[in-house]
């Protein structure tokens, strides 16, 4: 079949909303899941869209469904169409925290899933009881392409805007500290390790987080002295690890003040002035006066602000 312009007004939207589904995952069963309707519903939307548009659209292959050039073509228009209908339908809303149904998808790297993600649940639990809050790991996501295409709301990372049609705001700048198990031998009463102490000691280097500890290296090496790396781990392994061990590791200061919280563990101060790391908050531009959204990211510099002390 060979695409041709359509009678739009004999068109139903919703067939242009699984289209996209179906574009975007290049499955009719994972196109369902995402819309949360059954894969036969996908199938028979398609099937009528063809018929409409008078084009096979997708064509199956082993990697999935892929989109003939007609396809491809629409749904250059199709995505930007329906992303301007949502922001205006968003707009146009009241939003009222305490009654609004709806849900948020927001991003976050491992520093900020410590920190943020159960105070800020807590804020929107209390404030607005109807929110979904589906919060997504960051580092597998292209964060640029999922604010585009509406995947995300938003993301809380280290990550400064890419680009003049996003917008940030940043939360806080985060410093270092030490973090040992709160009965270990060799750590005194004191609230500062030492110099001899972190040489002394092995330690866990975090390698989830991004966060480079060299300085730690250096002011070792300015003083004589050196650092024993035994054993590299994710920042969700620290708390495990760090109990059952005489390790000490250096991540930043509020995700060592989170681990501490719940666990038998010490936060010490480092006996020389660390460098520090932001932690900001990224949007799509489309979503700055949306009422629900600004809400949103008040509550979310809300919660950060809390979280500098």
């Amino acid at each position: 079949m060979a695409g041709q312009a359509p009678n739009w007004r004999n068109l139903d939207l919703n067939l242009l909303v699984v289209f996209q589904a179906v574009m975007e995952t290049k499955s009719a069963t994972a196109a369902a899941g995402k819309l949360n309707i059954s894969q036969p519903a996908v199938s028979h939307a398609l099937t009528r869209l063809r018929g409409s548009l008078n084009d096979e659209l997708f064509v199956r292959t082993p990697g999935g469904l892929e989109p003939t050039p007609f396809a491809l073509n629409l749904s250059k228009g199709v995505r930007t169409a329906l992303d301007e209908l949502q922001v205006a339908l968003d707009g146009a809303a009241e939003f009222v925290p305490a009654t609004a149904e709806r849900e948020f998808t927001i991003a976050l790297n491992n520093h900020a899933a410590l920190v943020l993600a159960a105070p800020l649940a807590a804020a929107i639990a209390k404030e607005a009881p109807g929110i979904v809050l589906n919060l997504r790991p960051s580092g597998t996501l292209d964060i640029a392409e999922a604010l585009d295409r509406g995947d995300i709301d938003g993301t809380i990372s280290q990550l400064a805007a890419p680009a003049e049609r996003f917008a940030d705001v940043k939360l806080f700048d985060e410093t270092f500290a030490a973090i040992v198990r709160a009965d270990h031998p060799s750590i005194g009463q004191a609230d500062q390790i030492s110099l001899e102490a972190l040489s002394a000691l092995p330690h866990l280097l975090v390698t989830s987080t991004g966060e480079n500890t060299d300085f730690v290296d250096k002011a070792l090496r300015e003083r004589g002295l050196s650092r024993k790396i035994v054993l590299r781990a994710p920042l969700l392994a620290t708390e495990s690890i760090l109990l059952r061990s005489d390790m000490v590791a250096i991540v930043g200061r509020r995700a060592a003040q989170a681990f501490a919280l719940n666990a038998s563990l010490r936060v010490l101060d480092l006996p020389f002035e660390t460098p520090s790391f932001p932690i900001a908050l990224l949007w799509h531009r489309r979503f700055d006066h949306l009422p629900a959204h600004q809400w949103l990211r008040g509550l979310i510099i809300g919660v950060a602000k809390l979280a500098r002390r």
